[in-house]
């Protein structure tokens, strides 16, 4: 009995320790982790709208609200995270840049920000988080797929398998199509988005059906 006691009370003692050292670790790294991840971000900013010196989150910003206009427009499997105003050295805006969370990937999820200027063109794309299968979705990191986006201003992006042949119309990668289905819908939500509540014409485009 007293050797069971004496069992119990070691192992109690370990999983205290190893919970305390694990805490530890976790306030020691949390910052430097956050920093890092931040730090990709303003990198993905400065990527997607090159025009802007400065970048300060949308104040107005409501994710129920963005969700609402998603859903609206039939892309109920993106969500808007963020809200980035782009600014020049006068404080003057630029445009936007637009972070996409899409549940659309082959591996379940990715995020990406679009930069969009005030006029309504798409600047830039840039991925924040994406571990699809490698030589295939993971093609859409790469500036091939991703600057078919860039400087084009649609209402709406599609994909085709036989060849651009508009500025509307994305190239999709050769045997990644439910990774450039996630991705092609992720920047139109952005630009949904957009268009219904940040361009100040609260105009209605093209759905996802």
């Amino acid at each position: 009995m007293n050797k069971i006691v004496k069992n119990t009370l070691i192992l109690t003692a370990i999983t205290l320790v190893s919970g305390l050292l694990l805490g530890i670790v976790y306030d020691i790294t949390k910052d430097p982790i956050a920093q890092a991840q931040e730090n990709t971000r303003q990198e993905a900013y400065r990527a997607v709208l090159p025009d802007a010196s400065s970048f300060e989150e949308l104040g107005s910003f409501d994710a129920d609200t963005a969700q609402s206009v998603l859903a609206e427009n039939g892309y109920d499997s993106d969500e808007i995270t963020t809200v980035v105003t782009g600014m020049d050295d006068s404080g003057n805006t630029v445009g936007y840049v637009i972070n996409v969370m899409s549940y659309e990937a082959y591996d379940g999820e990715l995020e990406l920000s679009v930069g969009i200027a005030s006029d309504g063109t798409v600047k830039g794309v840039e991925m924040l988080s994406i571990n699809e299968t490698a030589g295939l979705g993971m093609k859409a990191d790469e500036s091939e797929f991703k600057d078919q986006f860039k400087d084009k201003n649609v209402d709406q992006f599609t994909y085709t398998k036989n060849g651009a042949d508009s500025d509307n119309m994305i190239d999709a990668i050769s045997g990644a199509t439910i990774t450039t289905n996630a991705v092609t819908n992720a920047v139109d939500s952005a630009l949904v988005y957009y268009h219904g509540e940040l361009s100040g014409s609260g105009q209605e485009v093209g759905t996802n059906e």
